[in-house]
């Protein structure tokens, strides 16, 4: 059965936060590029501190999240 054939209304969305200690499987690595970033000292030794596997991982993961929700914003506009 094609995909738009699907009745899927009884199938409820689920909210950001259920994804978000999301990851994405082992065979998927984005494209990575090493920059320099100036950052006010008091983020970066927030995100230090309160981040347990890797603060730029960490960093990234909010970056890709404000760039989602930024995208959905534009889409819905």
């Amino acid at each position: 059965m094609p995909d738009e054939r699907i009745d899927t209304r009884d199938i409820p969305e689920a909210p950001a936060e259920s994804w978000q200690h999301a990851r994405r499987p082992d065979c998927y690595r984005p494209l990575k590029k090493t920059v320099t970033l100036r950052l006010d000292m008091d983020v970066l030794a927030w995100f230090k501190k309160h981040t347990e596997r890797g603060y730029q991982t960490e960093m990234n993961r909010v970056l890709r999240n404000h760039m989602i929700k930024a995208e959905d914003h534009d889409h819905a506009a």
